[in-house]
């Protein structure tokens, strides 16, 4: 039997956006936070490195902003840009007021270097910021009365018109194997991105597109998603295949190097290793196919032991318990797709072009990134995002009000159990090595054709799968992925030049007739395929 929750406010994902904007919420309104895994299975756990933010008189606003604007390759909306930025110093504050302990040296804020700044401006916690920041909100979400948590629920597809506005969504119970009709004034996406979509990738398995490709469905505008940044430095090794070797290293001095201990980066840039992140990520990548390595290697054995210990106490422990003494040895890496850079469209206060439908952290695109993410620039924007939207939820206090019952998800036509997965595991792999090898770091007119073409069998054979078969969580995330994945073909298809994380080899250079974001929007938009007839 299906079942019904009604909430003011509805938010999907528990990442830094999403619990910001539920604390800040349940001060007036209900709340139901989804969570389709445990709570702590999200990127911003994940997070190492820290977040960017004008902390001191030695930096100044205007230096954030022009090194966000190059990185970003001038595709940037720089009103987005400047609003986000400005408000770097309050956004760290309120982090600290919800327990978040930020290294200091004294009273004052301790700060590093990344990749593309042109400041020591990261504010950060060790080498694990994410965890402290998703723990310490976690805390305060699970203080509030008004506050409901729904572990293990698996959004599906928003319920609306997407001429008229979004009334709530379905979701997957995965402990009870049922779905639930959620109805909602408010509807909050807060999914992350889409790494998961890649063979290789340093984010958690739920990384999977899912609110980029429910909004694809319900026709929301989608943009910019041919921009997919890889990290330069993900752990190379047999076991551990998404465990994340921080920007931060690099910023303390890190090289890197060939496997017989060459320094290689001042061949293609003069930033050597603070060069940014897609400019790194090819030269690995370059290195790699060049001279048929499996890896390269990233060397801070030069540094004090003691050094290395306080500064990266986590990456250190978990290298040794592979065997690897960073202190000693260098640590061998790859390029992983890391950030989901496009996304659906939306302004700085989450708003999409769907009434009552927000979106806010990685799975939006709010101009402020452009072509290629600044590092620790996510964090910075994932908390700004998550304030601005809650204002703009004050200020129109559900100017478009849900009163109609929404029709309950109706499955009773489908007959065939999901327990035959071999289509669904074999699909699953092909997609994510097609995209790692054809819609990857470097791509070609060719490459892109050839990925198009068998996706779109991919697509239709997962299609037909899903209306026919009772659904179940790795049938739902397929979907997702697969939708995700076509659209990121069809933007990368759309910009005929090179520029940030797009390098096309047939069009090598910037072209200015490219000057402005990819948008794309879903015509076709029947997805309504288990529902009651009539409401």
């Amino acid at each position: 039997m299906s079942e019904r929750l009604n909430t003011e406010v509805l938010i999907v994902g528990t990442g830094i956006s999403g619990l910001l904007a539920a604390i800040e919420l349940s001060n007036k309104y209900s709340v139901t936070i989804l969570s389709k895994s445990k709570l702590h299975e999200c990127s911003t756990a994940w997070a190492q490195g820290g977040i960017a933010a004008v902390m001191n008189n030695n930096d100044h606003i205007k230096n954030h902003v022009k090194d966000t604007i190059n990185n970003g390759h001038s595709i940037c909306n720089v009103e987005s840009v400047e609003k986000i930025i400005k408000q770097g110093k309050a956004s760290i504050n309120l982090l600290v007021q919800h327990g978040v302990n930020f290294n200091k040296n004294g009273s004052d804020f301790d700060q590093t270097l990344e990749g593309g700044h042109s400041q020591r401006r990261i504010v950060y916690h060790n080498d694990n910021t994410g965890e402290e920041i998703h723990s310490s909100l976690l805390r305060s979400v699970k203080k509030r009365s008004n506050i409901l948590i729904k572990e293990n629920l698996m959004a599906i597809d928003m319920i609306g018109k997407k001429d008229n506005y979004c009334e709530g969504l379905y979701a997957f119970d995965k402990i009870k194997k049922a779905v639930i009709t959620i109805k909602a004034n408010v509807v909050i996406i807060a999914t992350g991105g889409a790494s998961k979509i890649y063979q290789y990738t340093t984010n958690p398995n739920t990384s999977t597109g899912d609110g980029i490709a429910m909004a694809w469905r319900f026709g929301c505008q989608i943009s910019n998603m041919e921009f997919i940044q890889f990290h330069p430095t993900c752990l190379y090794h047999p076991t551990e295949k998404s465990f994340l070797i921080s920007e931060s290293l690099r910023g303390e001095g890190a090289k890197l190097k060939d496997p017989q201990g060459n320094c290689f980066m001042k061949k293609y840039d003069d930033r050597l290793e603070l060069a940014p992140r897609d400019v790194v990520a090819r030269a690995i990548d370059s290195e790699m196919k060049n001279n048929n390595f499996n890896y390269v290697n990233l060397d801070i054995s030069f540094k004090d032991k003691n050094f290395i210990l306080k500064r990266f106490p986590n990456i250190y422990r978990r290298c040794l318990d592979l065997g690897i003494d960073i202190s000693k040895q260098a640590i061998p890496v790859v390029p992983a797709a890391h950030y989901t850079c496009g996304g659906i469209e939306t302004n700085v206060s989450g708003e999409t072009d769907c009434a009552n439908l927000y979106a806010i952290g990685e799975v939006a695109n709010s101009g402020f990134h452009g072509a290629n993410r600044l590092a620790s620039n996510s964090l910075l924007e994932c908390s700004v995002m998550a304030m601005e939207c809650c204002k703009k939820i004050y200020e129109k206090n559900f100017q478009t009000r849900n009163d109609r019952e929404l029709p309950l998800w109706d499955d009773t036509y489908v007959s065939t159990p999901t327990e035959d997965n071999i289509l669904i595991s074999h699909n699953w792999a092909e997609l994510r090595k097609i995209m790692w090898n054809y819609v990857g770091i470097l791509r070609s007119d060719k490459m892109l054709a050839y990925a198009n073409e068998r996706l779109n069998v991919i697509h239709s054979e997962i299609n037909e799968f899903y209306h026919t078969h009772h659904i179940n969580m790795d049938l739902l995330e397929l979907r997702n992925i697969i939708d995700v994945a076509n659209v990121i073909i069809s933007s990368a298809m759309e910009r005929k030049e090179s520029r940030g994380l797009h390098f096309n080899k047939d069009y090598p250079y910037r072209d200015q007739k490219f000057n402005g974001p990819t948008k794309l929007v879903n015509t076709n938009k029947d997805f309504y395929m288990r529902l009651v007839s009539k409401a």
